[in-house]
């Protein structure tokens, strides 16, 4: 065994070197002060912000957050809010809790509005043009004030750190949630353009950094099918304001969440279902439809619409 250093025994050959090593023992323990108030200032290692949290909801599945969402998919819009909302009022900090509560909003009025069926999923002017009348003016302002919050939230954090998971999987979603209530409920179809590229952008931005955000695909997904869906001239159009979509990419995108989706897992199900029956890929609807039915069997919309797609003779 290596023995330690002794530097003590140095003092038997004159008087003068034991404060010689009290020196160095000083000027070591400074230098470990400094190094420590380094490791803490230093953005480049301050864990607490780079690193994902065990409570991050980007990046772990936060049981609470995730039994709201279960809610939502029940269509207990209610209930699924208080969930939210109880979460977010002890992390008053993270912007997912408020993008949870804009969704629950947003998510009520579309199935109000039919949205989420395949009726206006294969009605070719309701689906790239909009809802028939309006929406609730009282359920699209606590859903405005939500994202507002959300999109606060985020951008506070990206002060610290602009790079910061959290803060662009809300700003993703957001974004994406925005589109939504723009072009098919409000239909100011220029503003969801806009606001479907800045979801992609931030998606991108989010994935290259964490591809394991994987809620954050349905954002780049629906944008790449629905401006995929649009006509010839359209996508011509919106190609040189830098608006670009791909349906075939768009399915495989939402597929991802499908796939591995924390929170918008069954949301990701439901439109690619409805994408499915578009693209007459009835075997893929038909079990998707059949996988959701089974998961959320109190949810008359899903055991409808697995009705309608069992109806139709699978071609493919």
């Amino acid at each position: 065994m290596t023995k330690p250093l002794q530097l003590s025994c140095y003092c038997e050959t004159g008087g003068g070197v034991q404060p010689f090593v009290r020196r160095i023992e000083d000027n070591l323990l400074r230098h470990s002060y400094i190094l420590a108030l380094l490791l803490l200032l230093n953005p480049a290692v301050n864990f607490a912000r780079e690193t994902p949290g065990v409570q991050s909801p980007a990046f772990t599945t936060v049981p609470e957050l995730s039994a709201g969402f279960d809610l939502l998919y029940r269509q207990r819009f209610a209930e699924a809010r208080e969930a939210f909302a109880s979460w977010e009022s002890r992390n008053p900090q993270e912007p997912f809790g408020q993008v949870a509560i804009a969704a629950g909003y947003l998510f009520e009025e579309l199935s109000r509005q039919g949205v989420l069926t395949s009726d206006f999923f294969l009605n070719e002017k309701r689906f790239l043009h909009g809802i028939e009348g309006s929406p609730d003016s009282e359920r699209m302002s606590h859903f405005r004030d939500a994202i507002a919050r959300a999109c606060e939230l985020a951008r506070e954090r990206q002060k610290t750190n602009p790079k910061d998971g959290e803060a662009l999987l809300a700003l993703t979603l957001a974004a994406g949630m925005e589109s939504d209530a723009e072009s098919i409920l409000q239909k100011r179809h220029l503003a969801g353009l806009k606001s479907m590229k800045k979801a992609n952008g931030y998606a991108k931005e989010l994935l290259a950094q964490y591809p394991d955000a994987t809620d954050a695909y349905v954002a780049t997904g629906i944008a790449n099918y629905v401006i995929g869906s649009q006509s010839g001239g359209t996508r011509f159009a919106l190609w040189f304001g830098g608006i670009h979509g791909d349906k075939k990419l768009g399915m495989e995108q939402v597929a991802r969440t499908v796939e591995n989706g924390r929170y918008l897992r069954p949301f990701a199900k439901i439109i690619l279902a409805l994408a499915a029956r578009r693209e007459k890929q009835d075997t893929l609807a038909q079990r998707l439809f059949r996988e959701l039915t089974k998961q959320y069997p109190d949810n008359e919309q899903f055991a409808s619409e697995y009705a309608k797609a069992m109806s139709v003779p699978s071609g493919d």
